[in-house]
């Protein structure tokens, strides 16, 4: 069967969909760097304002093709690295729906989005130390961030799996769902119905103030983005809406 990213837009969604079923969806060079063009073609069109990833089942992702990964020098990983690593700078919000194994580069890929849900059958497993293969592409850096250092050492260091449930304990996930894909499809949508701009301004802000320690930084950060929102024409358009049907409930 073909190896290929399937692109599916439905409310302004763009689902994508890592096909490689022969091998549980890993990511070879050819899968990687077509999600990876997936992703930013999806970014660059106007009718897009989310993006969903997934995997055809039974699998979300099962990691870097091991074939490939035995002789990779560091430009080679890149390559491998090329998908995530697109779905990480993406400017649009992006959630991955866990549908099964995310193992090694799948869990990376689930880490790169802004927002996990898993499936009934997902199960998220670094699984590199038993392999004998040192993390790669920002691996420990995105876990962290995820989980915070002990419980990223549980599932980096120790082995730890966790299937859908004990992922969305530990904050993994935001929530386990049993059509995973749909229920990403209806968080997406929430997104993909704010003014464009907006939202990747936001998420922007998000990204840049995740690293800062002060609260009155943070504030600098907004009030220029927030006061620009407020002369849009998105804005004021939503805020006459808004105080119509106000008028109108108070009659």
């Amino acid at each position: 069967m073909a190896t290929d990213v399937r692109t599916e837009i439905t409310d302004r969604v763009a689902v994508l969909t890592l096909s490689n079923p022969e091998r549980r969806n890993a990511l070879n060079i050819e899968l990687s760097q077509k999600l990876a063009d997936a992703v930013r073609c999806a970014a660059a069109d106007e009718g897009v304002g989310a993006i969903v990833i997934t995997g055809e089942g039974p699998a979300f992702c099962a990691g870097g093709d091991l074939s490939e990964l035995a002789t990779a020098d560091p430009a080679t990983l890149q390559t491998v690295y090329a998908g995530f690593l697109a779905v990480a700078e993406c400017p649009l919000p992006t959630v991955a729906a866990v549908n099964g194994a995310a193992v090694g580069a799948g869990l990376n890929l689930a880490l790169a989005c802004d927002l996990r849900l898993a499936g009934p059958h997902a199960r998220f497993d670094a699984r590199f130390l038993p392999l004998g293969l040192h993390p790669g592409g920002g691996y420990t850096w995105m876990v962290q961030r995820a989980l915070g250092p002990q419980r990223a050492a549980a599932l980096t260091l120790f082995g730890d799996v966790a299937d859908a449930a004990e992922a969305a304990r530990i904050g993994l996930v935001h929530r386990v769902a049993d059509d995973v894909v749909a229920a990403a499809v209806e968080l997406a949508a929430n997104a993909a119905a704010a003014p464009p701009d907006l939202v990747r301004t936001t998420k922007a802000t998000l990204q840049l103030t995740s690293g800062i320690t002060a609260q009155a930084d943070a504030v600098e950060i907004e009030v220029r983005a927030q006061a620009a929102s407020v002369q849009s024409p998105e804005f004021r358009e939503r805020l006459a809406a808004l105080q119509a049907r106000i008028s109108r409930s108070d009659r």
